[in-house]
C-alpha cells in the first residue's frame, strides 16, 4: 500500500483507500455493544417488574421472538439478576467506607443465613394393596349382622 502526500492509504490508481461496506443482511436489532448492554439492564428490570414479554417487546419496537433470541437469560432470572446488580453497589458502598451500606449488607446476609424452620412432616401410611386391604378386613368383620341372623 502506498500513501499519498496527506499520508493517506491509497490504490494503485492513487484512490483512498475506504474500509468495504458489507450491505447484506439486516441491521442487527440489538445494536452494539454498548447498547446491548443498556438493553439489558431494561429488558432485566422490565422482566422484574413483571412485565410480559410482549409488552417489554413492544416497548424496545422488536419482535418477541428476537427479544427471547437475544435477552432470554435476562427476561428468564431479571428479579434474580437485579437483585445481584443490587447487591454489587451496596457491597461497593460498604468497601469504599459508607457504614449505612455495611449494615444493610449484615442485614442481608444474616437473613439469607438464617436457618429455615422445616414444615411438620406428617407421616400418612402407606396406601394398603388389594391383598392387604381384604386381608385387614377379614380380620375385623362387620358389626350389625345379629339382627339379620336373628
Amino acid at each position: 500500500m502506498m500513501k499519498n502526500d496527506n499520508g493517506e492509504e491509497v490504490d494503485l490508481l492513487g484512490d483512498p483507500i475506504r474500509p468495504l461496506r458489507d450491505p447484506r443482511g439486516r441491521k442487527s436489532a440489538v445494536g452494539n455493544a454498548s447498547i446491548r448492554k443498556e438493553n439489558q439492564r431494561v429488558v432485566m428490570s422490565l422482566s422484574a417488574a413483571g412485565l410480559k414479554t410482549d409488552e417489554i417487546a413492544q416497548y424496545m419496537g422488536i419482535d418477541a421472538k428476537t427479544l427471547r433470541k437475544y435477552f432470554s437469560r435476562e427476561l428468564d432470572h431479571g428479579a434474580m439478576l437485579l437483585e445481584g446488580l443490587a447487591m454489587q453497589a451496596l457491597v461497593q458502598r460498604m468497601l469504599e467506607g459508607n457504614v449505612s451500606a455495611a449494615k444493610e449488607v449484615r442485614t442481608i446476609a444474616a437473613a439469607r443465613a438464617a436457618p429455615r424452620t422445616p414444615k411438620a412432616h406428617v407421616h400418612k401410611p402407606a396406601p394398603l394393596g388389594k391383598k392387604a386391604a381384604l386381608a385387614q378386613e377379614a380380620k375385623a368383620p362387620p358389626t350389625g349382622w345379629g339382627d339379620l341372623l336373628n
